[in-house]
């Protein structure tokens, strides 16, 4: 039709690291079909306490789900895959997904009680298949988990090709490398517009090969006396084949702790991605084993308070124990925000001598991201006419927009979550802003980033007063006025007890209103937490939230 359009809306992962959620959409603007590409989670720090995961807001597709042809996933990393089980029931489309992402899905968030029955369609690496307007081409690249997959998404106004997160590698541990050939193929077919990853565009060169690690990893293990505990990102398949390798090549045995270590073990083992390696063990076997005979594999190389290696850390895990002269790798980098909780365990394994070793050490880790010379090289390949940065943060995508121009792009739109990026026909333009956002689970329930959540933050940074008032049908005390602290300090810089402060605030705010006032509960809630919060800002410099009942007797 003469008004179709081609458009690129993201929910997520433009502006921020995580959280990657991205649509495009064919047709008129009342007749559009969508694709999904992606739905994953954020991790929350700790300004959002007691929430462990932060979700795209989905409102824009869930008003136009009739239309939405179904999701497909470019990997299983969580941030790409985790928000399924949650979002899915708004949305009711099939998801298409390859075997490992599919499998992992299933065990990791499907399992669980209450998960919804999701419709997967598994598909090859390089599969090609049709949704709606969009034909879709699945492309093999290298990143750090199995089945990583860019997408041309092939449209009749113009292909798009879509990379997912990826890497140069040319001797990757497992797996296929980045399909090159294929993608300068696409290039030649002309591409419209390059969505591409801008993690690592602030970094020159070429991040290092997994092959590499692989190679320190053997030599540290060779050269260890007594056990060695590699922490890593449990979904990163090819770093527990590599560290499999070395302990083969030491004569020792792996030991698997932490369930989401076992879960990708097992699913991994059972396609083939371990084949040829001697068995794992469980934790059971470690005190049965020579300390120079061991390589334990664990969980929480982010710092998870509740993973395997801060429990070994803090001497909590049942089976396993550490000794001054036994090794801990960290074959890992600090997601932003996770630092302080990491520190603690090194500082806990530090204090027991432990050894610990870093990427500050040696090349125990890589990114699975590509630097500066790997993104030339897919723009050299795919030779856009459109270039709209993704996967980063405002830095990021500011730094890949002045990158793509410098590689002659016509056009390169900094866009952001909510930005509604039309591709063609005609120069691309941001048309508008959606609606757009982030939920949070707080424990079993999603809900907004305000209400309860911002009152949680108040909560950690004031805390709260509880006042209690009975009173009799004219409005006079029926009995003392209770008051309770949670959270703030008990005395003043000058002695005095806090507690005390408020009652008199409450004392002297009830003598000065009038008899009318007095007999009106709403305006004594309201007059007594004024005071109360005035007269803590006052001796504190905070002001606490404040929460008064009047019960009438």
């Amino acid at each position: 039709m003469a008004d179709d359009e081609l458009v690129f809306l993201p929910l997520g992962g433009l502006g921020e690291i995580g959280m990657n959620c991205a649509l495009y959409g064919f047709g008129s603007p009342r007749q559009r079909k969508w694709l999904m590409v992606d739905l994953g989670v954020a991790f929350a720090n700790e300004d959002l306490p007691g929430i462990d995961l932060v979700l795209p807001l989905t409102t824009f597709i869930e008003e136009r789900k009739k239309d939405l042809v179904g999701i497909v996933l470019t990997h299983a990393h969580e941030d790409h895959f985790g928000a399924v089980a949650d979002l899915w029931p708004r949305l009711g489309v099939p998801i298409y997904a390859t075997n490992f992402a599919a499998d992992l899905l299933e065990v990791r968030r499907l399992s669980e009680p209450g998960a919804p029955q999701v419709p997967i369609k598994r598909i090859a690496q390089n599969a090609r298949f049709t949704l709606g307007p969009f034909d879709i081409e699945m492309v093999p690249v290298a990143h750090s988990i199995p089945e990583s997959c860019a997408m041309a998404i092939r449209t009749p106004l113009g292909t798009v090709l879509h990379t997912g997160d990826w890497k140069i590698d040319e001797t990757p541990v497992l797996g296929l490398p980045t399909d090159g050939a294929r993608l300068k193929a696409i290039g030649d077919e002309g591409v419209l517009a390059l969505i591409c990853d801008s993690t690592n565009i602030l970094r020159e060169g070429i991040s290092a090969s997994e092959r590499d690690v692989s190679a320190t990893l053997k030599d540290i293990i060779l050269a260890s006396p007594g056990r060695v505990l590699v922490t890593t990102f449990a979904s990163n398949v090819a770093r527990i084949r590599a560290v499999a390798e070395a302990a083969a090549a030491a004569g020792r045995q792996v030991i698997v702790a932490g369930r989401a270590m076992e879960r990708v073990v097992e699913i991994a083992a059972d396609l083939g991605m371990l084949d040829g390696l001697p068995p794992f063990r469980g934790p059971d076997a470690y005190s049965r084993l020579p300390r120079d005979k061991v390589v334990v594999l664990v969980t929480g190389s982010q710092g998870e308070a509740r993973a395997a290696l801060a429990r070994i850390a803090a001497h909590e895990y049942p089976d396993i124990r550490l000794v001054p002269g036994d090794r801990v790798i960290f074959s890992s980098r600090a997601i932003p925000g996770n630092e302080r909780a990491i520190n603690k365990i090194i500082n806990a394994l530090a204090r027991q001598n432990i050894e610990i070793i870093t990427d500050r050490h040696g090349l125990v880790h890589v990114s699975g991201h590509p630097r500066q010379d790997e993104v030339r090289r897919m723009y050299e390949w795919i030779r856009p006419q459109v270039a709209v940065p993704a996967h980063g943060e405002a830095l990021h995508l500011t730094e890949h927009v002045k990158f793509a121009k410098a590689m002659g792009v016509p056009h390169a739109i900094r866009a952001f979550n909510g930005d509604l990026v039309r591709l063609g026909p005609g120069d691309p333009v941001i048309v508008t802003q959606v609606v757009n956002g982030r939920l949070v689970k707080d424990g079993d329930i999603l809900t907004s980033i305000d209400g309860a959540v911002a009152e949680r933050r108040k909560l950690a940074f004031a805390g709260m007063v509880t006042v209690v008032l009975a009173v009799d049908e004219r409005g006079a005390l029926a009995s003392d006025p209770e008051v309770e602290t949670t959270g703030l300090p008990e005395l003043t810089d000058d002695g005095e007890n806090v507690a005390e402060l408020c009652l008199d605030a409450v004392e002297a705010t009830l003598n000065s209103l009038p008899k009318g006032k007095r007999r009106d509960p709403a305006a004594v809630q309201e007059a007594i937490r004024r005071a109360v919060r005035n007269a803590m800002r006052d001796v504190w410099d905070k002001k606490p939230i404040c929460q008064v009942f009047v019960v009438e007797v």
